[in-house]
């Protein structure tokens, strides 16, 4: 699974200078990224602005600024073809669903209201993983990849450029995820269903492996709140038929951390069952329904 959040803190040092009295400092409103850069408003900006700003007060900010961004990352910026066509989908499969079954109030108050858009996929040499979105303070979501987005109908489309869609909408339900847990936290009982089994090193482990430890992905062992919106964003992608394949696919027998299949079941079953209680009890939102519609919208961009 590939790392989806990450906590950037940036230190700021400024550096005073002289200038004599000579110094012709003439033209100096010319100067760009003193942070009064203007550009004339094209057609994707009046679109983002209707489409975005006026009914939910979101700005998507897709012209380069590599202060947002970790600064010892080589980063591609969003090729501008790319901007509308991804927008739109993302609105259909995340922002109409969620209003179409929990109301414009409840989406409203509960958005992010910063969308920064990068070309590329941020790698971390570290540990061998990938950065495909990041949130910060339930105010601000980075999503990366923008330049690999293809939907059906797309020129070059081919079925494959699916996994990388589903991704980037698995990214977007994952950080609202976070959003909705860190205003409402969910039951405190979610930690002990898979208690003594997280672990720093998810990364190394498979799917498969992960799956027969009772996650829905590796990444969701990597700690209580990442277990729990992941269940949240890839039941949704993934529909009710995808995650019960997922559970019925694990193998007999046990795993390498000595997870039954049974268990292993049991665990992801569970967790379902909680995810479905949590957003009914703290949003009044029936999950099995926005689940329908999401998977709806996510079928109709990618077969």
């Amino acid at each position: 699974m590939k790392t989806i959040k990450s906590i950037i803190i940036l230190l700021s040092v400024v550096l005073f200078t002289a200038c004599s009295g000579d110094d012709d400092l003439s033209g100096l409103e010319d100067i760009p990224g003193l942070g009064g850069d203007t550009w004339q408003k094209t057609e994707l900006d009046k679109w983002l602005y209707d489409t975005l700003v006026v009914p939910y007060n979101i700005e998507a900010k897709y012209k380069w600024d590599q202060f947002e961004f970790d600064l010892d990352k080589t980063l591609v910026p969003p090729q501008e073809a790319m901007i509308k066509p991804a927008l739109q989908s993302i609105k259909k499969v995340w922002i109409d669903t969620y209003v179409a079954e929990a109301g414009e109030l409840f989406f409203k108050r509960n958005s992010p209201k910063f969308l920064i858009l990068c070309g590329s996929a941020s790698w971390n040499v570290d540990n061998g993983t990938i950065t495909l979105g990041t949130a910060e303070g339930g105010r601000k979501v980075v999503i990366y990849a923008i330049n690999s987005f293809r939907i059906k109908g797309t020129p070059n489309y081919k079925p494959s450029d699916s996994a990388t869609l589903k991704q980037i909408f698995h990214v977007i339900e994952h950080e609202f995820g976070h959003i909705l847990h860190q205003t409402i936290l969910y039951p405190p009982a979610f930690k002990s269903i898979s208690a003594g089994h997280y672990t720093a090193n998810w990364n190394n482990i498979s799917e498969e492996e992960a799956h027969a430890n009772g996650y829905i992905s590796a990444y969701a062992m990597s700690g209580f709140d990442d277990d729990f919106v992941e269940m949240i964003s890839l039941m949704m992608i993934d529909g009710r038929d995808g995650f019960n394949r997922l559970v019925e696919s694990i193998p007999a027998g046990t795993s390498a951390s000595g997870v039954t299949q049974a268990q292993a079941k049991a665990a992801l079953r569970e967790k379902e069952a909680m995810v479905v209680a949590y957003f009914k009890t703290a949003w009044n939102i029936d999950f099995y329904s926005l689940q329908t519609k999401k998977r709806k919208a996510v079928e109709a961009l990618i077969y």
